[in-house]
């Protein structure tokens, strides 16, 4: 599934990113993939991925 349009990210990548930063940001797991949120249309949704990839990892 697309998260972010923007910048064509996949749901994941940015859930290998927020395990790889164990941060519970988005905006962190962006910079790990070497991007930023454009719009931030999909903050809500990027925000519910890496939230359940920190509980878990």
């Amino acid at each position: 599934m697309i998260v972010c349009v923007c910048n064509a990210l996949r749901e994941n990548q940015v859930r290998e990113a927020a395990r790889a930063t164990r941060s519970d940001c988005p905006v962190t797991a962006y910079a790990r993939l070497g991007c930023k949120p454009k719009c931030g249309q999909c903050l809500p949704f990027a925000r519910e991925v890496v939230a359940s990839e920190v509980v878990f990892a």
